[in-house]
């Protein structure tokens, strides 16, 4: 859906995790910019949606790389204070430690509105799929 709007794509990750370069041929393809940085620190200033996920253990071979990025990438309160004022935080649930829980009331935090709305759509999903629509 994104690619029907003007929008630059901002890719924090760290190095190990970074997008598939055919993933990222295809943002390109589409004629969206999109930037990369592996500190979260230097965009959150500048974006309206962040959208969080937790980094994947099972995605390391070696624990001691997760070990060194794990905690690089952790949205707390200090952090969300440069956020833009109507920022939105967005996150799949459930979250492990990426989120601190102390930002759950922050208008920002938008993951506890997804989760009900993404029941809602899952529902609406299975009745067209069902005939039932």
């Amino acid at each position: 859906l994104l690619v029907n709007y003007d929008i630059e794509l901002v890719l924090v990750s760290p190095e190990s995790l970074k997008m598939p370069e055919d993933v990222l041929d295809e943002v390109r393809s589409t004629g969206h910019r999109f930037y990369m940085t592996d500190d979260v620190r230097e965009v959150i200033g500048n974006v309206d949606v962040l959208y969080m996920t937790r980094v994947q253990k099972e995605r390391f071979s070696d624990l001691a790389a997760y070990d060194r990025v794990k905690d690089q990438y952790v949205i707390d309160e200090p952090l969300l204070s440069q956020a833009k004022e109507r920022m939105i935080l967005m996150h799949p649930l459930p979250r492990v430690s990426e989120i601190s829980y102390t930002v759950d009331d922050d208008p920002r935090s938008a993951y506890f509105r997804q989760m009900r709305n993404g029941m809602f759509i899952r529902m609406a999903l299975l009745a067209s799929v069902l005939g039932r629509a």
